[in-house]
């Protein structure tokens, strides 16, 4: 590619999900990815052809603008919609640029995907629950819901429900959804990216199910 993700250095098990998508889903279906942001996810998957619904909030993520960087400071960024247009990756994606709590979401998709989308501010006034059961909610029977996600790992993320626990995830899925695979990490340093200056522990959680046809 000839452009790159401002988050592309960050922890992500992205490839697992990928690895899934060989599976035969409807002709008409879609891959929805919820926290699009510039297209760290988006890219790969429409570069290998997918249909992909991208939902994404924030306008400096979509349509580029400054951000603060670590070391370096303001710097302008492309945001999703120039990257794809310089890439030549424009067919085949709908772009949403709104809440995805609230926002009507073309369905049903062939999986749905985010990567630690929950925990952000602007996400915790509404119960983590309703998150969950909306991206089950647009997955097709035979379908994929992906997710990844930080749990506590500080003494501040205790007791808020957007940082899961070992195990809290699956409680939210019925027999009408198989379990394929779950792990979680042990904390580690990430280095200082876009959204957080200095250096820092996460934790992280990774699920991914099939909805039951």
């Amino acid at each position: 590619m000839k452009t790159r993700s401002v988050w592309q250095k960050t922890k992500t098990f992205f490839s697992l999900f990928l690895d899934q998508l060989h599976a035969p889903f409807s002709e008409t279906g879609s891959i929805c990815i919820v926290g699009a942001s510039d297209g760290k996810f988006v890219l790969p998957l429409t570069e290998r052809g997918w249909r992909v619904i991208a939902i994404e909030v924030d306008n400096t993520a979509l349509y580029g603008g400054p951000v603060e960087f670590p070391e370096t400071g303001q710097q302008e960024i492309l945001g999703l919609i120039k990257r794809l247009r310089i890439e030549g990756l424009e067919q085949h994606i709908e772009i949403i640029n709104d809440d995805f709590l609230v926002c009507r979401v073309p369905g049903p998709c062939s999986a749905v995907f985010t990567s630690c989308s929950w925990h952000y501010s602007r996400n915790r006034h509404r119960p983590i629950l309703e998150f969950i059961e909306r991206m089950q909610a647009i997955v097709e029977e035979g379908g994929i819901f992906c997710a990844e996600y930080m749990m506590p790992c500080e003494p501040q993320h205790e007791g808020k429900e957007h940082y899961l626990k070992e195990g809290e995830l699956r409680k939210h899925f019925t027999r009408d959804w198989e379990v394929m695979e779950e792990f979680y990490t042990v904390p580690f340093v990430e280095e200082a990216h876009v959204g957080n200056l200095v250096d820092h522990i996460h934790r992280m959680g990774f699920f991914i199910a099939r909805k039951v046809i």
